[in-house]
């Protein structure tokens, strides 16, 4: 029999980062809203393959057979620990995607949505940024380990579509927060941070201190909306190129408001301090979703202070067992 008479193989998915903050935002919207619903499912995480082997990546690629891949792990961390491990964040993500990958070939894989993030952009650029500027100039200096190694993925799914015809995309999403995620507070996002500080200062009866002037801006994503517009990309997006999955340049926020949103959630009472000997990092990112939009007008997404309050709830009936 021909590969042209071979009947198509029944659509699998295999999650790798599986037990992260978008990973586990997707098994929820996958269990209780559906989405690719006649699809199988599998949620990998660091416990069933350590994806920096590439052996052991392969093995369980040829394991579970996967016709569609949603490639979330990698190696993240907030501000400070980019600005400390550079050369850790360019090494251990480069080496995960090529992995996950070439792995992906070997196995024929159809499609595979990676994930990268409004960092990888130039750090001098005219805003809003878009699709089409990825790889228009180096990215900011506190975080170029990883921001390279994450534009790496766009060069290669070019590269695997070219010479394997495959569709190897990614998504490019702004500030992802929710539930699961990592609220360590000098290793997280900045969110989560918030969220672990405001937690431990309104239990010492302290005021919230945050990191730097909280003067910079940025566009926060709930990550069960980040989960859906994913399936949406899985199933009917079919561009090499890269879309950027956020809310809309209004919706772009500072952190003194961020901070303000994590404090009304938790009806904190302690005052907020800014520690501005801290550095703030990248002042702006503002990211166009005009390529969403046109897909999508009709996309809506979960209002900000909602998304954080859910956020700081889950936090708090999970204190024990949250990343931290």
């Amino acid at each position: 029999m021909s590969d042209q008479d071979k009947a198509p193989r029944p659509m699998k998915v295999l999650v790798t980062g599986g037990s992260g903050l978008v990973g586990r935002a997707l098994q929820q919207v996958v269990g209780e809203e559906g989405g690719a619903k006649d699809a199988e499912w599998v949620f990998l995480s660091s416990k069933d393959a350590d994806l920096m082997n590439p052996e052991e990546t392969l093995s369980a690629f040829l394991e579970h057979e996967p016709t569609h891949v949603v490639h979330l792990a990698a190696m993240i961390g907030g501000l400070f620990h980019n600005m400390r491990h550079n050369l850790d964040f360019w090494r251990h993500n480069v080496i995960i995607n090529d992995n996950v990958l070439q792995a992906a070939v070997k196995v024929g894989v159809v499609k595979v949505v990676s994930t990268l993030s409004t960092c990888i952009f130039p750090d001098k650029t005219t805003y809003p940024i878009d699709e089409s500027m990825i790889h228009n100039g180096p990215p900011h200096e506190t975080n170029f380990g990883y921001a390279y190694a994450k534009r790496m993925i766009d060069v290669q799914n070019r590269a695997y579509s070219q010479q394997f015809g495959g569709r190897f995309t990614a998504v490019i999403p702004t500030n992802v927060f929710g539930p699961h995620d990592n609220f360590n507070i000098s290793r997280g996002h900045v969110l989560p941070g918030l969220v672990h500080k405001a937690y431990c200062a309104q239990k010492e009866g302290t005021p919230l201190v945050v990191w730097g002037s909280g003067r910079p801006r940025r566009q926060f994503i709930y990550s069960l909306d980040l989960a859906r517009l994913i399936l949406w990309v899985l199933t009917d997006y079919d561009e090499i190129d890269p879309i950027i999955l956020s809310v809309g340049e209004e919706d772009e926020i500072s952190i003194k408001e961020a901070a303000e949103a994590v404090v009304e959630a938790m009806d904190f009472k302690g005052g907020i301090s800014f520690d501005t000997s801290k550095s703030d990092g990248q002042f702006m990112k503002t990211a166009s979703n005009a390529k969403l939009r046109r897909y999508r007008p009709d996309v809506a997404f979960t209002p900000f202070k909602q998304a954080v309050k859910e956020t700081c709830d889950w936090f708090a009936a999970n204190y024990d067992s949250a990343r931290k």
